[in-house]
């Protein structure tokens, strides 16, 4: 086997303090599992990552265990609300996207006769987040069935703990914990995530849970110190779950300024500035304003609520922004969007940042715990592993969810805007029940939109001796002529900088004496190692400067937006799914290794089902192969034939890893919009 070389585990962006003692792990030896589950791969995280996943292995015959905390597949489209797909103009008229994508959205067509059943404008297909579950359940049973795989689905299940071999470089099983209504207790999705999240972790029965413990494990007997992988663990989880228990290197927050990060709004980085997430609710229109009674911490969070800017302070285009249901979907739409009708029926999802977006910034609500708050906390001790999470924040949002409903039917301040631009709108309701589109007795999705999560630091090559990391120079379309690069970068990395853009001219660069304008980047950084493809504008919603997000005059954190904007067409590159130490440990979703600012375009619908399907096929490459991952690029930038296998492997299968046209001599990219 190749040796690989990993960076120190103390070359993390980690942080000190801001403990919560309503959130202390309280450890515990494991409890004896009620059942053992064997299985090729282990998926944590139903989102679109992980179900693309389990849709490609299922198809390859391999056996899945998928968990989610919640009762739903599909993450963004479904338990977070966010059933409007964000996609590029030109990758969406060219239908260039993975074939599970592609099926995704034909179902969506075919299970309502339209694509775009909510008549929205900022997609075109928005539906309701209910839907998506079962559209996505019936895609892996097509899956298994054709496959001749096997999935065994866990929801409402959590990952508890994770075992290794020794000396420690594969994850040998898993310890999950699945609950379900205790008896006389009201049923699941009555009470919002920050009232059930701590019980969801904890091995013992509860006033509103009893519980399952489940041994995942690979197919083999012997699996604890067995000599290679005979099975992978996968990590789609929304937050990096675990990345943080697998105690790998990660980061969080922002990265500091430098050549590759030129945008970065602070010169020594911030690991608790994270973008916001987002509680989703849905509201109908009405012929008759109902009932609405004003929340009792209304007070608190009125200060923030605003359309935001002039041009968006208009109540029915924030309705019909994100309708996800059309009362009368055959009447044609006029051409302009502000001039979209609403009709007593309609539904509509609301995800707005000055709005239901959460943006703590600091270590005192920071969102995600870092490795040091965890470490105080005891989450990294054997049994001590709670989520991960500050559930004081998540309250805090779902009260600030709640609240922003209230101001968009009966406020009549904007914070951002001033008196006189907002006023009442009464004639809609908050939806909520068990066959609401949330599928929650309180309204709220069944867990939060994150846009952000723990970020893995690739393993160190010779082009990226600190780890590998997809940076904001390999994608942006930013100007980077403009002066203020000049003036915040120092003279090194300020040369750093275009050498890093120059492409095919790189060596004219380097030999020029200053920078060179004219080698400006036109095209995004283009990888050997690519298995997948993504497209979105770099896209923010950035933290608050103070602490509460809430409070009275509050701002976002100042540059946040200064590196938001275009991007090209970009790429997967494999080396951003694997971790360092565990050789049997890939990464999905968000978590791959981007930096801040690349993962503003990294995070949208079809890069996760992008990069699900890049991780499934590896997987199954490798188990077929009887070859680990990284040996897959551990030669880089040499020629890696087996790499080659598996990228034909992908296109096969329709699983694109590179736009039409992209070589390293073809620069004119500026028509990809």
């Amino acid at each position: 086997m190749k040796r690989v070389f990993l960076l120190p585990a103390g070359f993390l962006f980690f942080c000190l303090s801001g403990v919560s003692a309503t959130t202390q792990a309280q450890t515990t030896s494991t409890p004896t599992p009620d059942r053992e589950v064997a299985c090729d791969i282990l998926v944590a995280g139903a989102g679109l990552a992980g179900v693309a996943t389990a849709y490609e292995s299922l198809h390859a015959g391999k056996t899945v265990c998928l968990t989610d905390i919640t009762d739903w597949l599909g993450g963004q489209i479904s338990s977070q609300g966010t059933a409007a797909l964000d996609e590029r103009p030109t990758q969406r008229r060219r239908l260039f996207f993975p074939r599970g994508y592609l099926e995704l959205r034909q179902r969506i067509e075919d299970f309502y006769d339209r694509l775009n059943p909510g008549k929205c404008w900022v997609s075109e297909s928005c539906f309701l987040p209910r839907d998506a579950h079962h559209i996505l359940q019936q895609m892996l049973r097509d899956a298994e069935q054709r496959g001749e795989g096997r999935l065994h689905w866990f929801p409402n299940t959590v990952v508890k703990e994770l075992r290794k071999n020794e000396p420690g470089n594969f994850l040998t099983s898993a310890i999950a914990i699945q609950h379900q209504s205790a008896a006389d207790a009201p049923p699941l999705n009555t009470k919002p995530l920050s009232e059930t999240i701590t019980e969801a972790y904890r091995y013992q029965d509860s006033e509103n849970f009893t519980k399952t413990m489940i041994r995942l494990h690979p197919p083999a007997a012997e699996t604890e110190n067995n000599d290679g992988p005979n099975w992978y663990v996968v990590d789609a989880t929304e937050t990096g779950e675990l990345i943080a228990l697998a105690d790998v290197p990660y980061r969080l927050g922002i990265d500091p300024r430098s050549a590759w990060e030129p945008s970065a709004s602070t010169r020594h980085g911030d690991r608790y500035c994270t973008q916001g997430f987002t509680y989703t609710f849905a509201m109908e229109a009405t012929q008759e304003p109902p009932s609405h009674t004003k929340p009792d911490f209304y007070d608190r969070y009125q200060p923030y609520y605003s359309y935001e800017l002039e041009r968006l302070a208009d109540f029915s285009l924030v309705f019909t922004y994100r309708r996800i249901h059309s009362a009368k979907p055959d009447k044609p739409l006029p051409s302009n969007i502000r001039d979209y009708p609403i009709h007593v029926g309609d539904i509509s999802m609301q995800n707005w940042t000055w709005g239901n977006d959460y943006r703590p910034g600091t270590r005192r609500d920071n969102l995600i715990y870092t490795r040091e708050q965890l470490q105080a906390q005891g989450q990294l001790e054997p049994g001590g592993w709670m989520g991960g999470l500050r559930v004081e924040t998540l309250a805090a949002a779902e009260e600030l969810a709640r609240g922003f409903f209230y101001w968009l039917v009966r406020g009549e301040t904007d914070s951002q805007l001033g008196a006189g631009v907002k006023e009442p709108h009464p004639n809609y309701r908050y939806l909520q029940g068990y066959d609401s589109p949330m599928g929650t007795a309180h309204g709220l999705s069944k867990y939060p939109y994150i846009r952000e999560a723990r970020r893995i630091i690739g393993r160190s090559y010779p082009a990226y001796p600190e780890g590998f990391t997809v940076w904001e120079v390999d994608i942006s379309r930013q100007n980077f002529q403009q002066d203020w690069y000049r003036l915040n970068l120092t003279p090194a990395e300020y040369e750093g900088l275009w050498t890093e853009i120059a492409g095919v001219d790189t060596l004219q660069a380097i030999r020029a004496d200053g920078p060179q304008p004219r080698l400006q980047r036109s095209r995004s950084r283009i990888y050997p190692d690519a298995v997948g493809i993504a497209h979105y504008a770099i896209d923010f919603h950035p933290c608050m400067g103070m602490h509460p997000p809430e409070a009275p005059g509050n701002f976002e954190r100042p540059g946040e937006r200064f590196g938001a904007g275009a991007a090209y067409p970009f790429q997967i590159p494999l080396r951003a799914t694997i971790p360092q130490q565990f050789d049997n440990f890939l990464v999905a979703g968000k978590s791959i290794a981007t930096s801040h600012v690349a993962a503003a375009a990294y995070r949208v619908h079809s890069f996760e089902w992008s990069v699900g399907a890049a991780v499934g096929n590896t997987v199954v490459f490798a188990l077929q192969r009887e070859i680990l991952p990284v040996e897959l690029v551990d030669d880089l930038p040499r020629r890696e034939p087996m790499l080659e296998a598996l990228q034909g492997r992908l296109r096969t299968r329709g699983n694109p890893i590179a736009f039409p046209d992209t070589s390293i001599f073809n620069q004119d990219w500026q028509d990809w919009r």
